[in-house]
């Protein structure tokens, strides 16, 4: 059971009780999203808030205890974020061990597809993954909201998130797969850089998404994908004050020439996509699509959505870990394929 499964349980030591030390590398994954399907404020410069797109793509991790050193250390060695997680889950559960953090990612970085996210709650899954013990969500939460704002991507479903809090809204579960292709504008955004910046919602446009996300999640409950790609729309425009997207016109008309469903943007880095239902009927719309967007940029990509029937992988473990934890989703660092789920 992972710790995404355990809102009712707590297996976990407390703070400052546990002596046990881990002998096993510990091995986890989390799933990145597409942007997000919206994302705005529900009260001036409070209550921002997203709904999350998860996507087939993910960041996994490996952590090799180290008993005989309290120190961290982690490679790529610009992944301070995650090392610092470690310590910090090191130090909340009483441990003094120290390791080695392993990072590889699917995700790219800056781009707005929660890789930074997806990093840190890899992080902690493979941490749970060398203790043998599940933590508590709670706890994830509480640790993730001391480093930056975070996506909700510790759960594997769709949901509303309170990114800036780190707390989660609601969990919507799964409409019909989606298929995004998608073109990446260039440049990079800081996730701490961009949620520092100062721009109030006014109270017209926190009662609109209000009412956005009230449809939204209707839209995802009821497996509307119409009217989920409507509200994605009006959310790509909304922001265009906050973050500009300069194909954004030219998207919505290749969108409506080929019967996408509408637009989908990360708010907060520079890629946007139309979205098409995943069907073998779709097929011919969404070359038609790829090849348009071709025309504007080189950089043509494609990801799908997560759904209810999506099958985590199991990781590959080196055969002296074998009997680590799993962690619940695929991980090979010899590898760079894509993650079935988290």
């Amino acid at each position: 059971m992972s710790f995404t499964e355990i809102l009712h349980r707590d297996l976990s030591p407390q703070p400052g009780s546990s002596t046990h030390s881990p002998a096993r590398v510990g091995t986890g994954c989390a799933h990145g999203t597409f942007g997000e399907l919206l994302q705005g404020s529900l009260q001036q410069d409070n209550d921002h808030f997203l709904v999350t797109l998860p996507i087939q793509r993910c960041s996994r991790a490996m952590f090799t205890p180290d008993t005989s050193s309290d120190q961290i250390t982690v490679s790529p060695g610009h992944k301070l974020k995650s090392r610092e997680l470690v310590q910090k889950l090191v130090d909340y559960f009483g441990h003094s061990f120290g390791g080695h953090l392993s990072i590889e990612s699917d995700l790219p970085e800056g781009k707005g597809m929660a890789s930074s996210s997806a990093d840190l709650v890899a992080t902690a899954r493979a941490f749970e993954s060398a203790l043998g013990h599940d933590i508590p969500t709670e706890v994830i939460l509480e640790l993730l909201r001391t480093i930056e704002p975070t996506d909700g991507v510790m759960y594997p479903e769709f949901v509303t998130f309170f990114h800036r809090k780190v707390e989660l809204v609601r969990r919507l579960g799964f409409p019909s797969r989606i298929k995004v292709v998608a073109i990446d504008e260039g440049g990079q955004i800081d996730t701490i850089e961009y949620n520092q910046r100062h721009r109030v919602f006014t109270d017209q446009e926190c009662a609109e998404y209000a009412e956005l996300l009230q449809t939204l999640e209707t839209a995802i409950l009821g497996n509307d994908l119409a009217l989920l790609g409507r509200v994605t729309t009006r959310s790509a425009i909304l922001n265009q004050k906050r973050n500009p997207k300069r194909h954004l016109d030219l998207m919505i008309e290749i969108g409506k020439q080929t019967g996408a469903l509408g637009v989908v943007v990360a708010h907060s880095g520079p890629c946007l996509g139309l979205m098409f239902p995943d069907e073998p009927g779709q097929q011919e719309q969404i070359e038609q699509a790829r090849c348009a967007l071709a025309k504007l940029t080189g950089d043509v990509f494609i990801v799908e959505s997560l759904d209810a029937c999506t099958e985590p992988a199991r990781p590959s473990i080196p055969p002296e870990t074998s009997d680590a934890s799993t962690g619940g989703c695929s991980l090979d660092l010899n590898q760079s394929s894509a993650c079935a789920g988290a």
